[in-house]
């Protein structure tokens, strides 16, 4: 098949040309996929997205005029794909579910660390030869109680390190993970109990209608004054300039995340030297208890091998006809379609 990769990093490259071994026409352009970009997928059998192209509607009605019936999802998250689209103009939709949670749990886990025992601003102090510590006063993670809101795979594998740590672990999910229970202690509750009771509260979650904005002033007025909060699942689960406004104030203690609701033209590009537009991320930036990472949370090279990996593993289901444990779907003027994430 001949397959057009959109938003191309030079990063993912090598390990999606090791995965290929030659059995499919590989087009690759730094472009995001647009309504202006879907042309370039005229004779494509298939293309290949990541999370901040546009798969809507429209997108997909141009891609479908182009012959393209097949799009994969190299990342987890779909909620930037129109399934329902997809379905009706029969373009089969993959994704990864599972490259890594270990990486993103890892990444959420350094994210606390960091911002707990200041560790950005020591390193900052000591190459001026500043060793003072009295503005370096962390807390001790140990029977502190950590709220996960989510508990997939990345989910699971942070209670996990939590655990680990010695925390008190509560859950909030509309799934209950029992092994979760008996392997850690985690204790599922409601998110009102979770937001009151957490010391630190990591977001997992996928976005959907649902999720859309969950972190919002509301919820915020919950949590403790002081808490820690980290995302680094979606950005448009947290409505960012809430969370600015409750940083400012001091009901928020600490703010991790490694995604961000309007991060689209920002993350993944280098902007040195221009003037940054997003006057909400630069309050943020100014902002010493918050820690900003650039959506880098799955970026290990065993995440990156097991993207590549799978992606062109539900390319050859698709050339050789065969069933596609990865595909999504949904149901279309009333007929069914089985929707399975892995």
């Amino acid at each position: 098949m001949r397959v057009l990769f959109y938003s191309m990093k030079d990063f993912e490259r090598p390990y999606l040309e090791e995965a290929n071994i030659k059995e499919h026409d590989l087009v690759m352009i730094n472009e995001p996929l647009s309504l202006e970009t879907a042309s370039l997928a005229k004779d494509c059998d298939a293309v290949c997205i990541f999370t901040a192209d546009d798969a809507s509607a429209p997108v997909l009605s141009q891609l479908a005029q182009q012959g393209v019936r097949y799009l994969a999802i190299r990342a987890a998250g779909y909620d930037n794909v129109d399934l329902h689209a997809a379905a009706q103009l029969n373009i089969k939709v993959a994704n990864v579910p599972a490259y890594s949670p270990f990486a993103i749990a890892e990444h959420a886990v350094s994210l606390m660390m960091a911002l707990n025992r200041k560790t950005v601003q020591a390193h900052k102090q000591v190459q001026h030869y500043d060793f003072a510590l009295h503005n370096l006063i962390g807390f001790d993670m140990h029977r502190k109680t950590a709220g996960i809101i989510g508990t997939g795979r990345t989910g699971e594998a942070i209670a996990a390190i939590l655990h680990g740590f010695g925390c008190r672990v509560l859950a909030y999910d509309v799934k209950k993970n029992k092994e979760l229970a008996n392997r850690y202690g985690v204790q599922y509750t409601d998110l009102a109990t979770l937001c009151r009771e957490s010391d630190i509260i990591t977001v997992h979650a996928g976005l959907n209608e649902e999720s859309k904005h969950m972190i919002n002033k509301d919820v915020i007025s919950w949590m403790k004054k002081g808490v820690m909060l980290i995302n680094v699942s979606r950005g448009a689960i947290v409505k960012t300039a809430d969370v600015a406004d409750a940083l400012e104030s001091g009901h928020i203690g600490y703010f991790g995340m490694d995604v961000y609701e309007h991060e689209k033209g920002i993350f993944f590009h280098d902007l040195r030297g221009r003037k940054m537009e997003d006057k909400l991320l630069c309050r943020l930036l100014r902002m010493p208890n918050v820690l900003i990472t650039p959506h880098q949370a799955f970026a290990t090279r065993e995440a990156l091998h097991n993207i590549a990996e799978t992606t062109f593993y539900n390319l050859h289901c698709w050339r050789k006809k065969l069933a596609c444990k990865h595909e999504l779907a949904v149901a279309v003027n009333g007929h069914s379609y089985a929707m399975t994430v892995g």
